[in-house]
């Protein structure tokens, strides 16, 4: 089902009944779903498989990717408004979600052949398989020329040969399928890295130990291993040499989904801040009659504005790059850094309205805080949004 793109202007945004409708729907199945079993999650630190595929039934998992390949056909605005409620209920579910639709299916439906997108595509984007992206080592995060894995062509031409350890995988451990960043030609440094399209079911893959983290416990992470693994030359996603420019591009839909993540646990933390100030009293009125307590609702409430119009924004930029096939780059790293920033700001002061309470694991403000210190890391840390937006701004390269 398409979706035309909203009335944008100025500075407000009429969502379509389409865009209404989703965000309903992810709504209601956050609060039905997936609020409920949360604490559970986060304490075992279990992956939700069981939700996971709920939600790819509901269209969650695909949802900018045509019916055609299993996905729901919608736009990114639809994506921003479904992320936003999930995450509000648990920031893991949609880092599961967020991997899944924006730098799984959204690479191979860009640059994927034809093949690969009925096998790898499909499968993932209706949810009945798991895809992971894998870009970071353990000594190359950011600079991802520096990276030690290798990947070397056969004799015959048949098939590449990897070997070499990936760190900070989501959902590696119960990844079916992964996309590869690795070096075919280290001397070009970023220039020669390529992307592949890995089976984890071959020999040659391993799956590491499982992160204990701080946050998103619920989101399975860990390192991963390849061993004279034997990836065909069929697997190679878009061209060989050109595995970076893919990774960056996919990274700015990405980012748009970490920001809309933010914004999510920042609504759910700013929302039971202000129902404890309405119901807290002390010396003799509710809390929220104080000023020091005012003070700090209004600039959460404003920053989680003003994060969802660069949210916005950004969705509506890269819906526009279909058409004009430029790059929103800027806009998605503007959405990213300040939304994140505005999780950990938002979170922080709902802690702190709460007193020992907010500490307290009989209710979720201290997970809120937890999961949101990760979106100010992954997919570019907060240093790495500034230089982007900064280089851009200046015209570097």
């Amino acid at each position: 089902m398409a979706i035309s793109a909203p009335d944008y202007s100025g500075p407000s945004l009429d969502l379509s009944e389409e865009h209404e409708f989703i965000q309903r729907a992810a709504r209601d199945f956050a609060r039905k779903e997936i609020a409920p079993i949360a604490p559970e999650f986060d304490e075992s630190g279990e992956f939700p498989m069981e939700t996971i595929k709920k939600m790819g039934e509901m269209g969650f998992m695909g949802i900018e990717i045509p019916e055609e390949y299993g996905g729901a056909g919608l736009d990114t605005m639809a994506y921003v408004l479904a992320m936003i409620e999930i995450a509000k209920a648990d920031v893991s579910h949609s880092t599961i979600m967020s991997v899944n639709n924006s730098l799984y299916c959204h690479a191979i439906y860009k640059v994927g052949t034809e093949e690969q997108k009925q096998k790898y595509l499909i499968p993932v984007a209706s949810g009945e398989k798991v895809g992971a992206y894998s870009l970071t080592e353990p000594m190359s995060g950011s600079d991802a020329g520096t990276m030690k894995s290798r990947a070397v062509l056969s004799d015959d031409g048949a098939h590449y040969v990897i070997n070499g350890t990936k760190s900070w995988v989501t959902s590696g451990p119960v990844a079916d399928f992964v996309i590869l960043f690795t070096m075919t030609d280290p001397e070009q440094k970023h220039k020669g890295i390529t992307a592949f399209l890995i089976d984890t079911d071959k020999p040659g893959f391993i799956r590491g130990k499982k992160e204990p983290k701080l946050g998103i416990r619920a989101s399975a992470t860990s390192e991963l291993y390849f061993e004279n693994y034997k990836c065909p030359v069929e697997n190679v996603l878009g061209e060989v040499g050109k595995g970076f420019t893919i990774a960056m591009a996919v990274l700015d839909a990405g980012r748009i989904g970490i920001a809309s993540q933010a914004l999510g646990v920042a609504e759910a933390a700013y929302e039971a801040a202000v129902m404890y100030a309405r119901e807290r009293h002390a010396f003799g009125q509710p809390i929220g009659s104080f000023q020091m307590i005012q003070q700090k609702i209004a600039d959460m409430k404003t920053r989680i504005e003003a994060s969802r119009f660069l949210i916005y924004n950004a969705a509506l930029a890269k819906m526009k790059s279909k058409d004009s096939g430029g790059r929103y780059t800027t806009e998605a790293s503007m959405a990213k850094l300040f939304a994140s920033e505005t999780a950990m700001f938002v979170t922080h002061a709902a802690v702190q309205i709460h007193g020992g309470m907010g500490y307290s694991k009989e209710l979720p403000l201290e997970r809120y805080f937890r999961d949101a210190k990760i979106t100010e890391i992954y997919e570019g840390t907060s240093e790495i949004q500034r230089l982007v937006i900064a280089r851009n701004e200046l015209g570097l390269r």
